[in-house]
C-alpha cells in the first residue's frame, strides 16, 4: 500500500509540474527558430482595419486566410503587436540592432489560434476565417500566417495593420487602499510620458456637482529591469507608462465618481472612462462589511485563443461572477499569482483589461506569489524560474499597492472592522527577518476593540493544506512555514488565507498540528486557535487532493472559487465559499466573538498574560 501510495504522488508530482495548465501558452512558440518564408499562394488579411471609432477599447476582427497548396492542420495563425514584427527591427536589450536573431522574430504574438479553429475544412479548401477579440494596447496589429506548427514557426503571409483610433488613450484603472484609512490610489495605463501630457483624476462625491482635479506620478519599467528570459527576450513589449493619483481624506462609505486624464500641452484633455466607488470605512466604523479573496487567478482569451482551456480554465467564470455581483463587495484580495504572464509583457494587458470591471469599481489589492516574482539569484526566497525572468518588476509596478518598499511587496492595510496583514512569500518570512518584524507589528498594533477580525493573507501555504504536492514532502505546507504559528496564536488571528494550492479547503481552529474545536459551522466565544483556508482556485488548472483525509481537514473541493468574509458588526462575521461557475455558496460558517473574548488568554492558555498578585 505504502509503494502503490508513493507511486501515485510521484506521478501526481510530475503531472503538476509538467501539465500544460503550468505551462505559459505562448512558451510553446519558438520563435527564435522562426523562418521567414512568404508564399506567393498565401494571404492573410484583417478587417476591420480602424477600431475603437466610437470609444471602444475591445473589438472583434475577423481575419481571412488562404493557402491555396499543402494547407495543414498545423498552420496556425498569430496576433502580432506592434503589427511590425520583422527580424531587421529587432534589437538586443541594451538597443544595439541584433545581426544574429534574422531572420528570427523579434517577439511572440500576443496570441494565436490554429487555421481549423473555426474551419474545419481549412486543409481541403485551403481557406479559413477567424474571430479574434483585440484590446487597446497602445499600438496596432498585424496577423501573420504560420506553417509548422508552434514549434517550428514559418511565416508564410502577413496581413494589412490594423489600429485603435485612440491607441494612447487611458485604460485598465485600477483601485487600491492607500496608506491612510480615508485614501484610494488610482492607477492606469496608457502611452503619454509625463513630458508629454499632465495625468490627472478628476473626482468626487457622486451626488454633488463639485469636482477635484488631483495630479498623478508616472513610472514605467524597461526590458533592462527584467532579470531574465523570456521577460528580456521574445517576451517583452513596452508596458507604456502606469500613472497613480491619490484621492486622501475621503469622507467614509461614500460612494465618489472618478474620471482619469491627460491634458496635453496645447490645453486639451484626453480623458478615460468614468467610474464610481465607495470609500472605505473608517477603522472600527460598525457596518455592513464585505470582502472577496482567492488566489491563482490568471487570464484567458474570450475568442479562444492560445487554447485557453488548457491553461486557465477558470478565470473568466470568476471575473464574470464577481463583475455580476460588485455592489455586493467592498474589497477584493488577490493574494498571488495574477495574470500568469511569465515573462510575456502582453499578458500583463491582457490581464488588466479582463478585471477591470472589477479594479475599476473596488479597491483591488493583490501580493507577490512565486509567477510574479521568483527567479534565480534574484533575491526572491525561492530559486525557481517562475516568473519568466520578470522577478516581480511588472506586478509591483503595475499594481500600487501600500508597502513601503515596493520591491518587497508585504504591507498591512484597514478596511473598517478588519485589519489584513498580507505577507509576500516570496520573501523571507522566517524569525529574525524583516517581514518577520512586520507581520509582528501588523498583529500587535490593532485595537481588537475597534478591529475585531484580524486576518493573515499570504500566496504559499505556510499553515495546512491537504494538496497533493504537499502531502508529497510529508509537510503539508511549505517547508519552516509555521514558524509564524507562535504570532497567529499570540495575537489572536482570526484567519489565514492562501493561495498557491488550486483548489479550495478549510482546517478546524489548529495550533501546533491539533484541532482545538471540532466544531465546523459557527464558533463563538473566546479565541481557540486561527482557522487556515486555502483559497487558490480563482482560474488556474486545479490541484489534486491527497488520496486520503487529514484529521484538521474539514471541507474539501475540487472546483474552482473564491471566498467572501461578511462582517455584519463588531461580532458578527461570515464566512463563504462560492463556485465561480454560478456564485452559489458551497461552504459557509460563523464567527461569534466579543472583545472580552480575545482579552487574556486563548482557551488552551498557550499564551497568556504574566500576572503578579499584590500584597
Amino acid at each position: 500500500m505504502d509503494t502503490l501510495w508513493l507511486v501515485l504522488v510521484l506521478a501526481l508530482v510530475t503531472g503538476r509540474a509538467q501539465g500544460s495548465f503550468m505551462e505559459q501558452p505562448l512558451a510553446r512558440i519558438s520563435v527564435h527558430r522562426a523562418l521567414i518564408e512568404l508564399e506567393d499562394t498565401a494571404s492573410i488579411s484583417a478587417s476591420p482595419d480602424l477600431l475603437g471609432a466610437k470609444g471602444e477599447t475591445a473589438e472583434y476582427v475577423t481575419v481571412k486566410f488562404r493557402r491555396a497548396a499543402n494547407a495543414e492542420n498545423t498552420d496556425w495563425i498569430g496576433v502580432f503587436s506592434p503589427a511590425n514584427f520583422n527580424a531587421s527591427t529587432c534589437t538586443e536589450p541594451d538597443g544595439v540592432p541584433s545581426k544574429d536573431q534574422f531572420p528570427k522574430l523579434c517577439s511572440a504574438p500576443v496570441k494565436y489560434k490554429y487555421a481549423n479553429f473555426s474551419s474545419p475544412n481549412y486543409v481541403r479548401s485551403g481557406e479559413g476565417s477567424l474571430s479574434f477579440r483585440l484590446i487597446n494596447m497602445r499600438a496596432d496589429y498585424s496577423f501573420g500566417l504560420f506553417k509548422g506548427d508552434v514549434s517550428n514557426p514559418v511565416l508564410l503571409a502577413v496581413s494589412n495593420t490594423v489600429s485603435f483610433t485612440s491607441p494612447r488613450a487611458p485604460s485598465f484603472m485600477r483601485l487600491a487602499n492607500g496608506f491612510e484609512w480615508n485614501e484610494i490610489t488610482v492607477t492606469w495605463t496608457s502611452d503619454y510620458g509625463q513630458d508629454e501630457a499632465m495625468p490627472l483624476v478628476k473626482w468626487g462625491l457622486l451626488d454633488d456637482k463639485e469636482r477635484t482635479l488631483t495630479a498623478a506620478m508616472t513610472v514605467t519599467f524597461s526590458r533592462d529591469d527584467m532579470c531574465g528570459a523570456p521577460a528580456t527576450t521574445v517576451g517583452w513589449r513596452s508596458p507604456g507608462y502606469i500613472h497613480t493619483g491619490h484621492l486622501k481624506e475621503l469622507w467614509p462609505n461614500k460612494k465618489y465618481f472618478y474620471q482619469v486624464a491627460h491634458k496635453l500641452e496645447n490645453g486639451s484633455y484626453v480623458w478615460g472612462r468614468s467610474s464610481v466607488f465607495k470609500s472605505p470605512p473608517f477603522p472600527g466604523q460598525d457596518s455592513l462589511q464585505r470582502v472577496v479573496i482567492f488566489g491563482d487567478m490568471g487570464k484567458a482569451e474570450r475568442d479562444g485563443s492560445n487554447e485557453y482551456s488548457m491553461y486557465q480554465p477558470g478565470c473568466l467564470n470568476t471575473t464574470d461572477t464577481l463583475a455580476s455581483d460588485i455592489d455586493n463587495y467592498d474589497i477584493i484580495i488577490l493574494n498571488g499569482d495574477m495574470a500568469y504572464a511569465n515573462g510575456y509583457a502582453s499578458q500583463w494587458d491582457q490581464f488588466l483589461e479582463q478585471v477591470e470591471p472589477l479594479s475599476s469599481r473596488v479597491p483591488f489589492m493583490v501580493t507577490s506569489g512565486n509567477h510574479e516574482r521568483d527567479w534565480p539569484f534574484s533575491g526572491s526566497f525561492y530559486g525557481s524560474s517562475d516568473s519568466g525572468g520578470e522577478c516581480g518588476v511588472p506586478a509591483q509596478t503595475l499594481f500600487n499597492m501600500p508597502a513601503v518598499n515596493r520591491a518587497k511587496y508585504w504591507y498591512q492595510t484597514d478596511w473598517g472592522l478588519f485589519r489584513f496583514c498580507i505577507a509576500n512569500t516570496e520573501e523571507d518570512w522566517r524569525e529574525g527577518t524583516e517581514q518577520w518584524a512586520f507581520l509582528e507589528e501588523c498583529f500587535s498594533s490593532v485595537n481588537r476593540q475597534k478591529q475585531p477580525w484580524l486576518i493573515f493573507i499570504a500566496h504559499r501555504v505556510l499553515g495546512y493544506s491537504s494538496g497533493d504536492f504537499y502531502a508529497a514532502e510529508g509537510s503539508f505546507s511549505e517547508p519552516m512555514g509555521r514558524d509564524l504559528q507562535k504570532l497567529w496564536q499570540k495575537y489572536r488571528v482570526d484567519l489565514a488565507f492562501y493561495g498557491h494550492v488550486h483548489n479550495y479547503e478549510r482546517t478546524c481552529p489548529i495550533y501546533e498540528n491539533v484541532c482545538l474545536s471540532q466544531e465546523k459551522h459557527h464558533y463563538s466565544g473566546q479565541f481557540n486557535a486561527t482557522i487556515h483556508i486555502v483559497a487558490g482556485g480563482g482560474g488556474a488548472g486545479l490541484a489534486l487532493f491527497a488520496p486520503f483525509n487529514t484529521s484538521w481537514s474539514f471541507v474539501k473541493d475540487y472546483d474552482f472559487g473564491f471566498t467572501k468574509l461578511t462582517s455584519f458588526n463588531r461580532s458578527s462575521l461570515l464566512l463563504e465559499y462560492k463556485r465561480s461557475s454560478d456564485g452559489l455558496v458551497y461552504d459557509k460558517f460563523w464567527i461569534t466573538r466579543h472583545y472580552k473574548d480575545v482579552l487574556g488568554c486563548d482557551r488552551r492558555t498557550t499564551f497568556c498574560p504574566l500576572i503578579t498578585l499584590a500584597t
